[in-house]
């Protein structure tokens, strides 16, 4: 969780939030998964209030460079 919160949520108005505020407000959403071969969808509902920093935290997570 600490990691996530200094790499995934650098830059967003939660990068200060406590543990369980992460929990409820970005990993406790109701969303439809669908996961194909190559890639793994996720929808959530159009009034989800937290998409945008949920993509942020994506966004950032994808920096994250692959070491092999």
């Amino acid at each position: 969780m600490q990691s996530l919160r200094r790499i995934g949520l650098s830059g967003t108005e939660m990068e200060k939030a406590q543990c369980d505020t992460i929990r409820l407000k970005l990993f406790k959403i109701g969303a439809r998964i669908k996961i194909t071969v190559r890639k793994v969808w996720l929808a959530y509902a159009d009034g989800y209030p937290y998409a945008d920093i949920f993509r942020q935290v994506y966004y950032n997570l994808q920096q994250i460079p692959i070491i092999s």
